[in-house]
């Protein structure tokens, strides 16, 4: 099952590269860059301050193509139909949830410390956006646009560090951790809700 949601996580953010794309006006050339950018970067990160070697994904035949199909099956569905406005929003929030939870089991599986797990887990998470996001010439990223994002994930990974101490099994676990971060995500967005900004104090 693990597995299983790993994937489903990479097949929605390999979708949300090419929504970025298409919102972008790229063409399917930058719909594939988006589409693997988005899906490995927060992994490979990850595993780069783990010192973890190979990377994740240079010997995952599957991950590979399940990107490249999404991507392009995504873009076959884009010249048909027009997707609704949160569309992007919603498949990148999938994605956000499911590989939130897997880089918090990863940095656990790593035996570093807690604060360790809760960074590195936020880092896998938020990654692929930011790299979207700056590759579609947007600044700043989402992530820092007052957005409940980051801190969803974070949200995400202190109920799965929580639940790991409290010895909740591992599959339940992620199930409720990538809820967790999802349906905050959804609440955020349709309801609107931000952070507040940073303001400058009056001289």
């Amino acid at each position: 099952m693990l597995h299983a949601l790993y994937l489903l996580g990479i097949a929605a953010f390999a979708a949300s590269g090419v929504l970025a794309a298409h919102r972008a006006n790229m063409d399917p050339f930058g719909g594939l860059v988006l589409a693997f950018a988005a899906s490995i970067s927060g992994g490979t990160l990850r595993d780069l301050i783990l010192d973890r070697h190979p990377l994740y994904w240079t010997h995952d035949w599957l991950l590979l193509v399940l990107i490249g199909s999404v991507a392009v099956a995504t873009m076959l569905y884009l010249r048909r139909w027009e997707l609704p406005q949160r569309a992007l929003m919603v498949v990148d929030a999938v994605g956000l949830a499911v590989v939130t939870v897997i880089g918090a089991r990863a940095a656990i599986d790593a035996h570093v410390t807690p604060v360790a797990v809760l960074i590195l887990a936020v880092l896998t998470g938020v990654t692929g956006e930011v790299v979207r996001d700056v590759l579609c010439g947007e600044f700043p990223p989402l992530l820092l646009r007052e957005e409940v994002y980051a801190t969803a994930a974070l949200a995400g990974a202190l109920s799965y560090l929580g639940l790991h101490w409290a010895g909740v099994q591992d599959t339940a676990n992620i199930v409720v951790s990538a809820s967790l971060v999802f349906a905050l995500r959804m609440t955020a967005i349709f309801r609107d809700l931000h952070l507040p900004r940073l303001q400058r104090t009056a001289a």
